[in-house]
Formats: C-alpha cells, structure tokens, sequence
C-alpha cells in the first residue's frame, strides 16, 4: 500500500518519528516529509540522513497554513506531534490544547482538504480516565478525530493509543540508568505503581496495524505486558550490577498508579484482534434518544484493560525486555 507514495510524519523529530523513519527508509514510499518546528533536530537529522528521500518542513500544527502546506500531494500521515510531559501540561493547560486539540484538528482538517487516503493520530493511556491536563487534552483529540471522521468521506482517520514508550524521551527509564552510572539513590514513586512495557518498535507495529485494518474512527490499543516500578528498578540494577539503593520518594502530581489503555465502556465493544484490541467508533447521531431508550447490560461485567490486570513480568523477564534497547544493550555487553 506504501508504493510509490508520499508519507507525512509530523513531530517526526521525536522519538516515534525517527522509529518511522528509520523502518520506511528502505521502503518503496516515494518520499517521506518530515513536519516540525525544531529546525535544529531537522538539520541534525537531514545531516545524519543525508537521503534526497526525505524532505523537511519547518512549521507548527497550531499554524494551519503551514500544515496544509505540508500535506500537498501526502497519501499518507503519522500524526505524532504534540505536547507530552505532564508537568508542563499541567502548569500551561492551554498550551496543550493549542497543540494537542487545535493543532490535531488542524492536521485532520489539512489532510481532508487534500484527499489524503490515511491519517493515524497518535493518543495516549492517559487519554483514559484523564486526572492530568495532557490525558485531557489527548482524550479530546480522540474526540475530535472520532467526530471528524463521521464525514471525512475520502479519508480514513484513525487513532492509536499506547502507554509509556521504553526511553522515549522524559521516561523513567533514562533516569534510572543516568541515576544508577552516577552512583545516586534510584528514586521511584511507588515500588507497586505497574506501567505497560512497550519499545518503539511496538509503537511502529501497532500504527502499521491501525494503517492496514482500520474503519474510520477506530482507535488500537496493543496487548503489552507491564511491570512494577520496583520490578523495573531492580531489573536495571540486576544488568549493571548496581549496588545503589532504591529511594521510595512518594506518587507525584497527577501520576496514576497504574495505566489503562481501555476503559470498561470500550471494553463491551472492542474487538480482540489477538494481539491488538479494535475500538470502533460511537456513530450515534444527534437524535438523542438514542443515549437514553437502550443501554448496555454487560457494562458492570466488564473490567478495564490496564497494567495491573495485564500480563505481568517478573525481574527476568523485564530484563529481557530491556535487552531490546540498544543503548542498554551496549552499556551492559561493553
């Protein structure tokens, strides 16, 4: 489906972005564009890549010109731009709305005007039950992908939703090896705080999958398994052969204590596509009594899909896991 096609990655200087990148190169896509407004990260990137495949847009999904710009002549887009720390999000909750909501719609509006064939907008656990301002805002670009894509007619929107990515940027993980080659107290928040275990290949597959299976309005969540935090720490201690101590320091502001990728609503829907759930879209119209004259009986029945009630790794396994990443890999085997 990717032959001779044009491919869009927006925020394609992020990690996900270079994940994409880096498995399209050797594709048959005729050319893949490269959306974002760092034009430090573009230039080191175009430096590295030195590939006349790849083209570079400097420009900002709150500034719909210059997206529309961009999606000229797209058959396809990866819309991963956005605000992601929490922190942040909580201190400048507007901003996350300009990028998040207004800058998804911009993109979504773009790639319609322009008969693009299918977008993917990238979500997040934390759209889920959202307590943070970056789950809201996310859960709200769910929202207007799911809403849009009712009249999109020529295009297929779509969505997928992940939990934390392993050493993407601002995770956990990062920390901990920077805390342990520094000889520092490994600081987690709660030793029973579970997260989903997840490498940015996943991340890859799980677009790949929503592009090739995806109605309008679907959003994907893959099966992943998950650890503790405490897991997670000793694991890492385990590979380095680390003595350092593990510092309880307490749950921080808007931080869950375990991550749901599908919430119990969905979960009477979704469906099990063996290793990814399908959530397809609420088409309900705006005849009201619809929401009122039937309802779903196995509601109550039905548990959420989260990372305490998901396949649980033990210290070996998380090792493994963490043997994918290749800067773990070679600190530990050098």
């Amino acid at each position: 489906m990717f032959t001779n096609k044009t491919l869009l990655i927006t925020g394609g200087t992020g990690s996900f972005g270079n994940a994409v990148l880096n498995r399209f190169l050797d594709s048959d896509l005729k050319e893949i564009r490269i959306f974002s407004r760092d034009e430090k990260k573009q230039d080191d990137m175009r430096r590295r890549l030195q590939n006349n495949k790849v083209k570079f847009f400097i420009g900002d999904v709150r500034d719909y010109n210059s997206i529309e710009y961009a999606m000229r002549g797209v058959d396809f887009v990866f819309h991963a731009a956005a605000l992601k720390q929490v922190p942040s999000c909580e201190f400048f909750p507007v901003e996350a709305v300009k990028t998040n909501v207004l800058g998804a719609n911009n993109c979504m509006e773009a790639a319609i005007k322009n008969n693009v064939k299918r977008v993917v907008v990238l979500s997040t656990d934390k759209a889920v039950y959202p307590i943070n301002a970056m789950g809201m805002s996310k859960a709200l670009m769910e929202k207007t992908m799911v809403a849009k894509s009712r009249n999109a007619n020529n295009t297929v929107l779509c969505g997928t939703r992940y939990g934390n990515v392993m050493a993407s940027r601002g995770s956990v993980i990062p920390l901990f090896v920077s805390q342990i080659k520094a000889g520092k107290d490994i600081t987690i928040t709660d030793p029973n705080m579970t997260r989903f275990m997840m490498t940015l290949e996943d991340a890859v597959d799980l677009v790949l999958f929503a592009f090739e299976n995806a109605n309008p309005g679907d959003i994907f969540v893959q099966k992943s398994p998950a650890s503790t935090i405490e897991t997670l720490a000793e694991a890492l201690k385990s590979l380095y052969t680390s003595q350092n101590e593990i510092k309880i320091i307490g749950t921080r502001h808007g931080e869950k204590l375990y991550e749901s990728l599908v919430n119990r609503e969905e979960m009477v829907k979704a469906e099990d596509l063996e290793n990814y759930y399908r959530i397809p879209a609420d088409n309900r119209d705006l005849n009201y009594e619809k929401y009122f004259s039937s309802g779903e009986k196995d509601v109550s029945k039905i548990e959420d899909y989260h990372s305490h009630n998901t396949t649980r790794l033990d210290v070996e396994g998380t090792k493994n896991l963490l043997l994918k990443l290749d800067f773990i890999k070679s600190d530990v085997q050098s």
